[in-house]
């Protein structure tokens, strides 16, 4: 009597295929989180410079994002904001024609985060200022980026080495605070 090694193992059939399956799952989900969740240089809408506009012309963070130093988000400019200067300035680019358009059209430009926290975590860019951190500490020399690219990657392990390293307001530990 012979026994068939095909019978033998049809009993692991489907667990190795419920297994396969998972696996493959799981790939693809690390590639499309990858491919289209993930990007840490979107194409914005508007090709915007920080390069021009922080570097070149020195306008300070805190003048187009102007909820920073007061709630836990920086915020975008407003189309408005965009056109205080570009009413006059550099009108005939492509990229202010569109910023016009959107201003005629009283539509928001739909900006693309490129920082972005879990809803979980309590964050708050007014602390932060308020402790003194500059703007560079978490997103870089934004000056010098045409394209806004994630420098830093706000995980939880990033920002605990951070916190444990830096000292706030009156030699007081971050820990004093964030316990």
């Amino acid at each position: 009597m012979s026994i068939s090694v095909l019978e033998a193992l049809a009993y692991f059939k489907k667990p190795a295929l419920v297994v396969f399956g998972g696996v493959a799952g799981f790939v693809v989900g690390i590639w499309v989180n990858s491919t289209y969740f993930d990007d840490a240089t979107p194409i914005q809408p508007i090709e915007f410079s920080h390069r021009i506009h922080a570097g070149e012309n020195e306008i300070p963070c805190q003048y187009c994002h102007v909820y920073a130093a007061r709630t836990p988000v920086a915020g975008v400019p407003s189309v408005e904001k965009c056109m205080g200067c570009h009413r006059s300035v550099a009108t005939d680019k492509p990229e202010i024609i569109k910023v016009a358009q959107y201003f005629a059209d009283r539509k928001p430009i739909p900006w693309i985060k490129v920082y972005d926290v879990p809803d979980f975590v309590h964050f708050t860019h007014k602390r932060h200022i308020k402790a003194g951190l500059e703007c560079a500490t978490c997103h870089g020399p934004v000056d010098t980026m045409d394209r806004i690219t994630r420098q830093q990657p706000l995980r939880m392990p990033w920002c605990v080495d951070c916190h444990t390293s830096k000292e706030v307001e009156n030699g007081r530990d971050c820990w004093t605070c964030h316990k």
